[in-house]
């Protein structure tokens, strides 16, 4: 368990979602019925974009970073029903997904 601030900002998790648009009539319902999802178990977006600038290999047209307090969170977050009844939103309009936990970077 946590004692700190510190301690409690390394726990931290980014769930980094990228995937291909190819129903923007469908997806654009997906955004505001997953915001309340998010907000239930402590997500922030802390980045989106539909026109992101790609350094190397393959661009998507959807990039996300969403910071989440736990892994469990996380997956309590993916799991809940209320998003996998809206979960066919993104799936059915979209094309190349991923979806990914990584741990917030922490300085030695």
């Amino acid at each position: 368990m946590a004692d700190t601030p510190l301690d409690r900002l390394r726990l931290l998790r980014n769930r980094t979602n990228t995937y291909d648009i190819t129903n923007f009539e469908t997806f654009k319902n997906y955004p505001p019925q997953v915001s309340p999802i998010l907000l239930k178990y402590g997500a922030k977006v802390l980045a989106m974009d539909f026109d992101s600038i790609c350094l190397e290999g393959a661009p998507k047209s959807m990039n996300a970073i969403i910071e989440f307090p736990s892994d469990e969170d996380v997956m309590n977050m993916y799991n809940d029903p209320d998003y996998q009844a809206i979960v066919h939103l993104r799936d059915s309009s979209t094309d190349n997904s991923s979806m990914i936990i990584v741990k917030q970077f922490k300085r030695p």
